[in-house]
């Protein structure tokens, strides 16, 4: 086992308000022989099971609550895996209240013959952050990675860690960036939606500064399907053309953009408040298959940006 990991990372770890799980509440994972725990490089925290018959259900899920909002991912592999998607929506049930959608609370992400949306495509994704279309932002996802994609396929989730990025920029750049407000329209089966937000704001709950961006999509690919209406104001064009260039820069930095290759039976829980994510692009036919919760929460965030 390493060194305590959940020190290991200190510019990475946001601060702790006083009302959360306070850090050492994980020491009992981080000590725990029956796992490996490890840093991920850039950010986020592996916990690997070292013997059979592990379970996620059995590890408290308040000390792995306090790790994914230090380390922003943690990465649970080795264990057993969920019969299917209400045994998951109900595991998810202890993190909060489960966003619930028209389909339910597990979205299965899979590949469709004929999408009509890049959600079930296999193309890229662009960076985005959960909940910007919807009446209340998720705090975490839950990602369970039913079938993986097979190696050399592509298809890892992408994510950015947005604070680091604003601490590591230079504060001119920063400042063009905080001028810039994003106004979003992403018409699909689920919803028909405009979301506005600055590109940079505050994390809801500690208010330390984040990135709220959907990363455009070139106009010209014909390939992507269904392309959201995006419009960004408050610089000249051609100032707007530099931030978009800056931006896509810092958060696909590997300094800050963490890729992660999916292994069946992985589970993924993610600070939705702090990072942005999306998906590199995989081979058509490929047997990508996650599931995906949504956790709000608590209090549940209402969306500040929603407009209808």
């Amino acid at each position: 086992m390493t060194a305590n990991p959940a020190q290991a990372d200190p510019a990475h770890a946001d601060p702790a308000p006083a009302d959360r799980t306070p850090a050492d509440a994980a020491t009992g994972i981080l000590t725990d022989l029956r796992y490996d725990v490890a840093p991920i490089t850039p950010f986020g925290l592996a916990i690997r099971a070292t013997e059979p018959g592990l379970r996620v259900e059995d590890i408290p899920v308040a000390p792995l609550r306090s790790l994914v909002r230090a380390h922003h991912v943690v990465l649970l592999r080795g264990f057993g895996v969920f019969d299917g998607p209400d045994a998951l929506s109900a595991y998810c049930e202890r993190w909060g209240e489960p966003s619930v959608w028209p389909f339910g609370t597990v979205l299965e992400l899979v590949e469709k013959e004929q999408p009509e949306d890049h959600i079930f495509d296999s193309s890229y994704m662009p960076m985005h952050w959960d909940g910007m279309y919807r009446e209340q932002i998720p705090e975490f996802q839950v990602f369970q990675c039913v079938r993986a994609p097979g190696e050399g396929n592509g298809g890892e989730t992408t994510f950015s860690h947005t604070t680091a990025v604003l601490e590591r920029t230079d504060p001119a750049t920063v400042a063009r960036w905080s001028r810039v407000t994003g106004t979003y329209h992403r018409a699909m089966e689920f919803y028909d939606s405009v979301t506005v937000s600055p590109v940079v704001t505050a994390h809801p709950v500690h208010g330390a500064p984040v990135i709220r961006y959907n990363e455009p999509t070139a106009a010209g690919d014909a390939g992507f399907v269904n392309h959201p209406d995006l419009r960004f104001t408050g610089l000249p064009d051609d100032e707007i053309a530099e931030v978009h260039r800056s931006l896509r820069a810092a958060l696909y930095d590997p300094a800050h953009l963490y890729a992660h290759a999916w292994r069946t039976g992985d589970l993924v829980v993610t600070d939705n408040y702090t990072l942005l994510h999306g998906r590199n692009a995989f081979t058509s036919g490929a047997p990508r298959h996650l599931r995906r919760v949504q956790v709000l929460g608590t209090p549940p965030l209402d969306n500040p940006g929603l407009v209808r």
